[in-house]
């Protein structure tokens, strides 16, 4: 197998310092006044054997790699995928890379991946948090890396986030529930005491309590596999399917597997049971009906996180200032919340 060239190889063959020659392909031969006629012969050496720079070894001599680190949840859902697409798109018009992964919510599995970007000396990073890294993403702005969260913070964390206002977005879509003329409305998420789900429950019971109606919650636990997550809703579906006339779903990946079992369980929406699910995409728009929900204004997400961060990692001066931004949702209002049987209730 051909060596691969290094910088002491291209010194040695031509027969300058490898300081020198570093300092050319760094771009910097003008800075260090180096002579035009040494500029050339190097570039075209360089480009007649092909050599390529080691990235990481670069990244130590110039203090940049030009890489961020993006961390979500599940890239594979459509919420978090579209958003790394679009903040992808825009680090790359603006000379940066993404190194993407899926944390899963897992907290051990998170701090193994924050190590392998340091390792990586990825210049900046982007976090949907899971619970229990407050420690490590403390230790990185402590260490002066730019970092930015997203659809959730954390407590105790002083740093960037862009967030949506969860807490009325699903009073919102509660009281849309009231509004249609339903009572025994249920809330399906998952169990976590992560911000963003913690507000969308309290947002839920805020509703209630205004028009004195009891909560019914039911809470699962994360879990990549669906099937698993499927059998206690089932459980759940099959005890209080006859009590409940309406479901609130805490996020569109529980939405999707609560919607499989009414359609295994003979559900019919809305006559039995209206629904409304958290996280808006396509494929709610497919089902028959058409399911309502809250979208998630993705645009705006990507473009506020990426445009902060490159913010940081532009500033000729470390910027210690904490930027917080809340965006608002959109109900989209479909067939599966028509007004119920009974009589409408003015809200």
């Amino acid at each position: 197998m051909k060596k691969k060239l290094s910088i002491v190889d291209i010194a040695n063959s031509l027969n300058v310092s490898k300081t020198t020659i570093s300092f050319i392909l760094n771009g910097r031969a003008q800075e260090k006044r180096i002579g035009a006629e040494l500029v050339e012969r190097v570039l075209k050496f360089v480009e007649e054997v092909g050599y390529k720079p080691n990235p990481l070894a670069k990244s130590l001599r110039t203090g940049k790699s030009n890489i961020i680190g993006l961390m979500v949840e599940d890239i594979a859902n459509p919420f978090f995928a579209s958003i790394a697409r679009l903040i992808e798109d825009r680090a790359y018009n603006n000379g940066y890379k993404i190194i993407y992964c899926s944390t899963d919510n897992n907290t051990e599995k998170t701090k193994d991946l924050i190590e392998m970007y340091r390792d990586r000396h990825v210049d900046g990073y982007i976090i949907a948090p899971p619970e229990g890294i407050e420690d490590d993403i403390n230790s990185l702005i402590k260490a002066g890396f730019p970092v930015v969260l997203f659809d959730r913070n954390l407590e105790n964390v002083n740093a960037d986030y862009v967030v949506v206002d969860n807490l009325f977005s699903t009073y919102n879509a509660t009281r849309h529930l009231i509004s249609q003329g339903y009572k025994n409305i249920a809330y399906v998420s998952f169990l976590s005491s992560q911000a963003q789900l913690t507000q969308r429950l309290q947002g839920y019971k805020n509703a209630l309590k205004e028009y004195n109606l009891k909560p019914i919650v039911k809470e699962v636990l994360f879990n990549r596999d669906n099937d698993v997550i499927m059998e206690p809703i089932r459980t759940f579906l099959k005890k209080r399917k006859d009590d409940i006339d309406a479901i609130l779903f805490g996020t569109n990946h529980i939405g999707v597997c609560g919607l499989r079992l009414f359609s295994e369980l003979g559900i019919k929406v809305p006559d039995d049971i209206a629904v409304v699910s958290f996280d808006d995409y396509e494929v709610f728009q497919l089902f028959t009906p058409p399911i309502s929900a809250i979208a998630q204004p993705i645009v705006q997400i990507a473009d506020n996180v990426i445009t902060t961060l490159l913010s940081k990692l532009n500033s000729p001066v470390k910027d210690k200032s904490v930027k917080t931004i809340t965006l608002s949702t959109e109900l989209n209002i479909r067939s599966s919340s028509a007004p119920a049987k009974s009589n409408v209730v003015p809200v």
